[in-house]
């Protein structure tokens, strides 16, 4: 496996809704990307929303973009949809992330097979990509 990116990202506003047979969150948050391949931002409007029905385990839907010059200088973004399910402790450790790009040098990242795992940090997550094929 070959890391493609690290994105760190940085929470601002967590919204709860606990219902009688299900809760809901929506996490907005912030950030920046490092990686050979890519250097950017995390735009205004990321968001991971994360749903449980009772009993099942909690799932995430993290959707961004992000902005910045990919490894050739060009300027480009990539939207990514990153989903996962939690454990019993409610932590996602690994997410089936998605790339749309507008970069030609990236545009290999929209059908390689990915892998993201989740490392925690005070204020928010890195987020690792993994193109696993």
């Amino acid at each position: 496996m070959q890391e493609i990116l690290t994105i760190n990202v940085n929470l601002t506003d967590i919204y709860e809704v606990k219902g009688k047979s299900a809760e809901a969150v929506m996490i907005n948050f912030g950030g920046d990307a490092k990686s050979e391949f890519f250097e950017g931002v995390i735009l205004p409007g990321g968001v991971d929303t994360q749903k449980e029905f009772y009993p099942e385990r909690r799932t995430l839907s993290a959707r961004y973009i992000l902005e910045g010059k990919d490894m050739e200088g060009e300027k480009c973004r990539i939207f990514i949809e990153n989903n996962g399910t939690a454990d019993e402790n409610k932590f996602v450790h690994e997410t089936t992330p998605r790339i749309i790009t507008d970069s030609k040098a990236l545009s290999w990242m929209e059908t390689a097979t990915l892998k993201g795992t989740l490392e925690p940090k005070e204020g928010g997550v890195i987020i690792h990509i993994f193109r696993v094929d």
